[in-house]
């Protein structure tokens, strides 16, 4: 069961890559599974530096392939 600040960032991802909800059950479904391509993971990116008010290295913006990449990034970038 995922805690709230996990379903928060679950909810913003699904939003931006325009997908249900529930296709982000399994946190580490690839996203190129979900057809979110590098477009929409900049968006994503963007959004979740916006919300959560951190800056994410350029270069880890595509190493981020599910959700729970984009989870531990903002967790370790918030400290």
């Amino acid at each position: 069961m995922p805690n709230e600040f996990d379903q928060e960032i679950k909810i913003l991802v699904a939003e931006v890559a325009e997908v249900s909800v529930d296709k982000l059950d399994d946190p580490n479904v690839s996203f190129s599974d979900l057809d979110v391509d590098s477009m929409k993971a900049l968006e994503i990116a963007a959004a979740v530096e916006k919300k959560y008010k951190i800056i994410i290295p350029e270069g880890e913006i595509p190493k981020i392939k599910n959700l729970a990449q984009v989870i531990d990034m903002v967790k370790r970038l918030k400290g």
